[in-house]
């Protein structure tokens, strides 16, 4: 392996301007047991993956089309210490690395782990699970990451690099796959030089899949795929100091997702039941169930972006400028049977526009000696709005009867309430509920960066970086509300108990206008934080380096922008001096306040003709963790204390003879709530203090072993993957033996490339069945139930393709 310095040898515009480089593989039968070589960008220049001190895993263009990873979702497979999770709908995912990471459905948080595709970060998972295009790597860095990426990650990054068009010629590719559930993908994708200096390309795909969780009230299939992208490109050379390249992307999906399996059937299950309705009880891998209608997913996406690099004769200048636009909208059966309970109306509906602008400018050296460094400016704004609804169903007032005259003995019912508060008839009728829901939010960030490298000597290198970090966030909730039982005066009445069916609480709108002078709760919070990174990097040998610092992350407030909204108690007699609060209003939270996050970090890279090792060692803490807990109908949201991880990572790639490839890599996490008070926790305790954290589980590992050979005249690989995660803990609100997940999990493919440019794929994941729950939650009204997201099942296919010149 070559020693750091000998970076300096890399083309200064090159290595500044950080282009990429493909992995090359050799010919079977030279090289035998020989290592191929990866190219990272990951420091903002480029470096082989055995030199670059940081902790971050790459997986290359090969394995990813080896493996049939569709989208970044099943990039968990090949990265242990990366989880990502789906949720509610086709765009509700989590990103956690080493355990940290939020975000899910709840649109005013922006993920802790941030992607980045070419360059620009996008702010929304919903903007990022298009199927993958023309990919040349994905690198996953590990731990806050502040003074490299002007939008400050505080547990990590995922960056995606494609290829750029090509100048030298013309090539291209089709594909065509097929599969079980009927999925069918068509792709393909062409590039060319238009002139000397000009060249283009153009990708695109449609990938259909029929569900795999039957609604067995409607005869439907939900948990299907439909979705398609176009995305095109233009380089520009017009001198060999200057490169700008332009990016075009569209991408859209009309999906039915996602099923909710009933995990506890508790008592109101038999109320759905004489109502009429249905459900399938306590088997949440039937993958069916009962809905009166069912969900919808729909995402249109596009976004412009334009990189333009100019090299100086000392430094490169380098700018990203982008645009981007999401639009989703989401409906679903919240109770998850085929009674009535809602309206399919306005079943927990909700329509978001999100749009953004971001400008990166970046200044990079591009001289030999010692001092090698980089500054630079990160602006990002962001528009989002958010409208929604939710209604009950023709069928609640008789449910919620059962439930009253079951929490009362059959003393009560609706009518003997309605008449004894003097509202008759006016509760639980359809449509009532909240017919009319409207949040904003306005963030504008700035950040300055920059990190120095020097040289101390041929060995030893000491980096050091900074970020200062600055962000205005102004949000607003209009929630209309004509649930007359949610305002009766339960409390402190012989009737205190029928508090708990109160579904829909009181809601307080934010931000409220000023009275005499004053705003309680004007819904603008304004942060700032100053992060750095510092580390040591030594070259114990030519194959060896080890490398040892600490780097902090940040991550602005978050607010919560759902029905579980509530003020904070300190604002409660206020609120109330001004005339604001409705009956029966309580206290909770609007915004969950900074994340900070602090890791050290000592690791070991060591490469050799057939062996790698890379191995770290960390303690990560976050301060102010922003934990948020799926309600069914919102999210309680809310800060820990204080949130540490102790780990142990480690990657082993092998080469034991000509053509095989061994890899293994794991992940070990100890994670504990050092203190929580007031978060959700078990039986609905607040103080989590001393508890470890739900869905980080202790162990996970990812194993492959691919064997490259030949029959006849055709190049072909076989490989088997295996994904474990100890059984853990799923959410923090309810115990591992209801909701505990464990993986244990087997993929396969084989392949074969002809020298006609023909290929053959066929590939299986998950193909021994595991079951495991993704997810789960207490069930929307329906006390002592619980459901749950079950996993994916077996899926399999065949993909052929033809790659021209």
């Amino acid at each position: 392996m070559p020693a750091r310095n000998t970076l300096k040898a890399i083309p200064a515009a090159i290595a500044a301007a950080g282009f990429a480089a493909s992995v090359s593989l050799p010919a079977l039968g030279q090289g035998a047991g020989m290592l191929e070589e990866v190219i990272v960008t990951a420091a903002k220049r480029q470096q082989t993956l055995q030199e670059i001190p940081i902790a971050v895993s790459v997986v290359t263009a090969e394995s990813i089309e080896q493996s049939q990873v569709l989208d970044i979702k099943d990039l968990q497979t090949l990265v242990p210490s990366l989880r990502v999770t789906q949720l509610q709908g086709s765009a509700q995912t989590n990103f956690i690395i080493r355990g940290f990471g939020n975000g899910a459905n709840n649109p005013g948080i922006e993920p802790s782990v941030g992607v980045f595709i070419d360059g620009v970060y996008r702010s929304r998972v919903g903007s990022a699970l298009a199927d993958l295009p023309k990919l040349e790597r994905v690198e996953v860095l590990r731990g806050p990451q502040s003074t490299l990426f002007g939008k400050n990650a505080s547990a990590g990054v995922i960056n995606v690099v494609t290829a750029k068009p090509d100048l030298a010629g013309y090539s291209g590719s089709v594909s065509a796959t097929v599969g079980n559930y009927n999925q069918k993908i068509v792709r393909g994708d062409i590039t060319g030089p238009l002139s000397d200096n000009v060249a283009f390309s153009l990708s695109g795909s449609m990938n259909q899949r029929d569900g795999y969780y039957d609604n067995i009230e409607l005869d439907t299939e939900q948990n299907e795929i439909n979705r398609w992208n176009l995305r095109g490109q233009l380089l520009w050379n017009p001198s060999d100091r200057m490169e700008v390249r332009f990016i075009a992307d569209s991408d859209g999906l009309d999906e039915q997702c996602c099923g909710v399996a009933n995990l506890v059937n508790g008592p109101t299950g038999a109320v759905v039941q004489a109502l009429g309705g249905n459900l399938v009880p306590e088997q949440p891998f039937a993958y069916e169930g009962f809905y009166d209608f069912d969900p919808q997913n729909r995402i249109d996406t596009q976004g412009l972006s334009m990189q333009i690099d100019y090299d100086f004769d000392s430094f490169t200048l380098t700018s990203i400028t982008a645009q981007r636009k999401l639009e989703q909208f989401d409906l679903g059966d919240v109770d998850y049977t085929s009674a009535r309970l809602v309206t399919p109306d306005a079943a927990n509906e909700r329509d978001t526009t999100i749009d953004t602008f971001t400008q990166e400018l970046r200044l990079t050296s591009a001289t030999d000696g010692p001092l090698q460094w980089m500054v630079g400016a990160f602006y990002f704004t962001e528009e989002l709005e958010t409208q929604g609804a939710f209604g009950y169903g023709d069928q609640f007032r008789p449910y919620a009867d059962f439930l009253i005259q079951g929490a009362t003995g059959g003393a009560l019912n609706l009518g003997v309430l309605e008449a004894i508060y003097g509202v008759p008839g006016l509760s639980f009728l359809e449509g009532q509920g909240f017919p009319s829901e409207t949040y904003t939010l306005d963030d504008d960030t700035l950040s300055l960066f920059a990190q120095v490298d020097f040289d101390i000597t041929d060995a030893l290198t000491l980096t050091v970086g900074a970020n200062y970090t600055e962000v205005d966030k102004e949000a607003t909730a209009n929630l209309v509300s004509t649930d007359v039982f949610a305002t009766l005066p339960f409390g402190g009445t012989p009737f205190q108990g029928l508090q708990a069916l109160q579904f829909l609480p009181p809601f307080l709108n934010f931000g409220n206008p000023a009275v005499d002078g004053n705003t309680v709760e004007d819904g603008t919070t304004n942060d700032d934080d100053i992060t750095y990174t510092v580390r040591l990097a030594y070259d114990l040998t030519q194959n060896i380096n080890v490398y040892a610092g600490v780097s902090t992350g940040f991550k602005a407030t978050s607010w919560n922008m759902s029905r579980d909204s509530r003020p904070f108690a300190s604002d409660i007699p206020a609120l109330g001096a001004a005339g604001l609060l409705p009956p029966n209003i309580v206290a909770g939270t609007r915004w969950a306040g900074p994340e900070e996050s602090t890791v050290y970090e000592a690791g070991l890279k060591a490469e050799f003709d057939t062996v790698s090792v890379n191995v770290a060692i960390f303690n990560q803490e976050i301060e102010g963790f922003q934990q948020n807990i799926f309600t069914g109908t919102g999210f309680v949201l809310g800060n820990a204390g204080k949130q540490s991880t102790d780990g142990l990572e480690y990657e082993i790639n092998w080469a034991p003879t000509d053509g095989l490839r061994i890899a293994f890599a794991a992940t070990h996490l100890w994670p504990l709530y050092d203190s929580f008070v007031g978060g959700v926790g078990i039986g609905g305790a607040t103080d989590l203090s001393g508890k470890r954290p739900a869905g980080i589980p202790q162990l996970s590992t990812n194993t492959s072993a691919t064997y490259n050979f030949n029959i006849g005249n055709a190049m072909s690989y076989a490989r088997i993957e295996h994904v474990y995660e100890r059984e853990v803990q799923v959410v923090d609100n309810l115990d591992k033996d209801v909701a505990g997940r464990e993986i244990n999990m087997f993929n396969a493919s084989f392949g074969m490339t002809f020298s006609s440019g023909l290929e053959f794929n066929l590939w299986g994941r998950n193909l021994n069945g595991d079951e495991y729950l993704l997810s789960a939650f207490n069930s929307v009204a329906q006390a002592g139930s619980i459901s749950a997201y079950p996993n994916q099942p077996r899926t399999y296919g065949a993909t052929l393709k033809y790659n021209f010149e």
